[in-house]
């Protein structure tokens, strides 16, 4: 039997392989409206994305590794063998997909391996955990167009200023923030906490329930900070219009590339979970910074090529389009990450992208690229399927070669 001292480091050369990888396809959509609006150069975006991703990764990525490491089969745990073959099967078609310029779901090719992996060790299907997560991915296209599109719509219409609409939008973009879940944050659950509940509680602020555990002290806090987000908002576009909506722009667009590096890196350290808790002993946020820290690397390297794709092939957006794609992916991903539910921002963000483009008149020349999106949605498909195969068999041939894992 292969010792797992010997493969745990090739485990974790796969790890750093697949959080380079997501970092330089998922992690780059989010700012890709900003670049299509102008508001920011392809290279500054892909440095941005490094940082803010990493960051991201560290402070909120924890509840989906431990989804992806321990809650996709039943019945076996991950061994260091099988999560080399998941993470070395879905870095690499991710890779394959960035080389033809095709974005590859992340989350899609992940989950596929692992599978793929859990069953060649003879592990059992999590029927209700895939039921739960499929519901989750085939909402996301639905929901995102259609808020996408109204908020698109919204934002053109002559009879919402753009004094108004946006420093609303950006009142409840602030509300939201007050509401993420942080890991430096701890919480009464021992789960991640969030500002809203951490300063209601210290400060025991309202402590009248209102839906579950959500108190009005946790409301109170929340519409500060939105009031704070709408006030400087407000304050940059009366200043100058134009330049105050770029700067919104970006501003939103890392913190979707914030949210995204929480829901991404635990595509690439969530096979290792159970291996830092058992075999390493060591705390998960180690784990999290090596993926945080791959994800800031693959930003930097391939990050410019996808934010290019994106921006230029699926949608020509103006900034207020841009804007009301943002919104949406910004509240879908943080969702899943309160729900541990692994995400590819690829889909996020071009489901997005497509409903903001909707919105645009057809006799402008703006619009979606239908072979495009065609081509993406074959991928969606194609990638869990041919995941789960390719790790199934590399898994047993590589224990075969090994002489056990």
């Amino acid at each position: 039997m292969a010792s797992a001292i010997l493969v745990l480091p090739i485990a974790l050369l796969a790890a750093l392989f697949m959080s380079l990888t997501v970092g330089g396809n998922s992690n780059s959509a989010p700012v890709a409206p900003a670049v299509g609006a102008n508001a920011l150069s392809v290279l500054r975006a892909a440095l941005l994305v490094g940082v803010v991703a990493g960051f991201g990764a560290i402070l909120q990525g924890g509840s989906i590794s431990e989804t992806i490491g321990k809650d996709l089969v039943t019945g076996v745990t991950i061994t260091p063998l099988a999560a080399t073959a998941a993470l070395l099967t879905a870095a690499s078609l991710i890779t394959i997909g960035n080389s033809y310029g095709i974005p590859i779901p992340s989350a899609f090719t992940v989950t596929g391996a692992m599978v793929g992996v859990g069953i060649a060790l003879g592990g059992g299907f999590a029927v209700h955990e895939y039921i739960v997560i499929l519901e989750f991915w085939f909402a996301i296209p639905v929901v995102e167009g259609v808020l996408a599109y109204g908020l698109a719509r919204g934002l053109q219409s002559d009879r919402l200023p753009e004094t108004v609409g946006i420093p609303f939008l950006a009142g409840a973009v602030g509300y939201a923030l007050a509401n993420i879940q942080l890991t430096i944050i701890p919480s009464p659950s021992g789960a991640q906490g969030s500002v809203a509940r951490y300063l209601a509680t210290t400060y025991d602020l309202l402590p009248t329930p209102v839906v579950g555990s959500y108190t009005l002290g946790m409301i109170a806090v929340s519409v500060v900070g939105g009031l704070v987000a709408l006030a400087a908002t407000r304050a940059l576009l009366q200043r100058d219009e134009a330049t105050g909506i770029n700067q919104f722009l970006v501003a939103l667009g890392l913190i979707v590339v914030f949210t995204s590096g929480g829901t991404q890196v635990g595509l690439a350290t969530g096979p290792l979970e159970t291996i830092f808790e058992t075999t390493l002993q060591m705390p998960a946020i180690i784990l999290l910074a090596l993926g945080g820290g791959g994800i800031l690397l693959g930003a930097w390297i391939r990050g410019p090529r996808l934010v290019q794709a994106v921006s230029n092939e699926y949608a020509t957006l103006g900034p207020r389009r841009s804007i009301a794609a943002l919104i949406p992916a910004f509240l879908i991903a943080q969702l899943a990450i309160v729900l541990g539910i692994p995400i590819s921002f690829n889909k996020v963000m071009i489901a997005s992208i497509v409903g903001s483009g909707l919105a645009a008149d057809s006799s402008s020349g703006s619009g979606v690229s239908p072979r495009k999106v065609g081509i993406t949605v074959g991928s969606w498909v194609g990638s869990m399927l041919g995941a789960g195969i390719v790790s199934y068999a590399l898994y047993l041939l590589l224990n075969a070669l090994l002489g056990g894992g």
